[in-house]
């Protein structure tokens, strides 16, 4: 199982599509379920995203196993033989990994014997831009499955290989991406009291924004206001230019702060721009809410840990980076964890890393620990 699983990863590793252009990875995938069994395959649920489910006679707990489809647009620098193919695109975030683990998962189900209950692979599109997770979770079909419990792990560089990273209450930040489009008035460059150059405004913006950041990690007013991009004119040297454009990302705990930070920064922005007569328009995308670990769910996991004796991890706080598993954790009870993927491992979405295969097997052995504990004879849903 591990050599076919193994071989799988690395096939999708080669074979990378970005967010909301997984076509052939979910196709890829399905056609390997159903050459190795008969669960029931839902495709198409909020664009390329599918399940598998797995059906047992009597009534009991749904659980569900997520993992995500798409790629990042990263040139890989890597020289081994399943390297991707793509140009410009490779799997650098490990959901190469993840897909193998979730679908791993098919083997020893088929060999199991549960009377009640129902096991659901989830397969999500674009989880990098944010989008993936809310599509299925408001797609008609994806809420007729009835999901009691929806559970998700994530691959950690800089931790020890196979420990289990747990975190209460939640696992990742909340993360709000946008763009600022300032307008001024053109002009001579030899003549620039004759326009309205924005440099001076989007300086003064910058400087004031930065004063939004609360970086102290165990505060509940935590948060990083980050500047990702500017444009401003171009290289012509006889021109005061009037347009320009700030990118930014906002990480905090939780929505209530999310909005403190939001309004506070379209304070100054509007405030200063005035000051400059300056015109603005703020865009927010790429939104990904805050994974919350439901308590019930944490439970389990530890005892998962517990009964695999495998060496686990307490964080006081969440990570800081973007998970849209946020969304399912919104509206049923869910988990996310991480396995350490190595102490020496190159860090997440950097163009030499690469998921190692030595944890598929620790993936694999939490999910069906999970699965045999809240599938118990007489086990009844909370």
């Amino acid at each position: 199982m591990l050599t076919k699983i193994t071989k799988l990863r690395k096939v999708l590793h080669q074979n990378p599509e970005l967010s909301g252009f997984e076509v052939q990875t979910a196709e890829r995938l399905i056609n390997f379920i159903k050459s190795h069994c008969d669960a029931q395959i839902i495709s198409g649920i909020g664009g390329n995203g599918f399940v598998a489910v797995f059906n047992f006679h009597e009534k009991g707990p749904t659980i569900g196993f997520r993992c995500e489809l798409d790629a990042l647009p990263i040139h890989e620098e890597n020289t081994f033989n399943h390297r991707s193919k793509v140009d410009g695109v490779s799997h650098k975030c490990g959901h190469d990994g993840h897909m193998a683990i979730v679908t791993g998962l098919l083997f020893w189900i088929k060999e199991k014997t549960f009377k009640s209950g129902k096991i659901v692979l989830i397969f999500q599109p674009a989880e990098e831009t944010g989008k993936g997770a809310f599509k299925m979770l408001n797609d008609s079909r994806f809420k007729q499955l009835k999901l009691d419990y929806i559970f998700a792990l994530h691959n950690i560089p800089g931790e020890p290989l196979h420990s289990i990273l747990i975190t209460e209450p939640g696992f990742s930040a909340e993360v709000q991406s946008l763009s600022i489009t300032i307008k001024g008035k053109k002009s001579h460059a030899a003549e620039p009291e004759n326009g309205l150059n924005p440099a001076l405004g989007i300086s003064h913006i910058i400087q004031e924004l930065t004063k939004l950041n609360h970086t102290n990690s165990e505060s509940k007013n935590f948060a990083i206001v980050t500047p990702i991009h500017i444009v401003m004119g171009e290289k012509a040297y006889g021109i005061s230019p009037e347009h320009a454009e700030l990118y930014y990302t906002i990480r905090t705990w939780d929505g209530q702060m999310m909005t403190q930070i939001k309004e506070a920064l379209l304070t100054i922005i509007k405030t200063l721009c005035e000051s400059y007569k300056l015109k603005f328009t703020i865009d927010w995308f790429e939104y990904f809410p805050a994974t919350h670990n439901d308590h019930e769910c944490n439970e389990y996991i530890k005892k998962a840990v517990d009964l695999l004796n495998l060496k686990v991890q307490h964080r006081p706080q969440p990570f800081r980076f973007g998970e849209d598993f946020g969304w399912f954790s919104s509206a049923y009870k869910t988990a996310m964890f991480g396995i350490g993927s190595g102490i020496d491992s190159p860090a997440l979405h950097h163009a030499n890393y690469d998921f190692p295969d030595a944890i598929i097997k620790t993936g694999i052995a939490m999910y069906t620990s999970l699965i045999e504990n809240l599938l118990k004879p007489n086990k009844k849903v909370l």
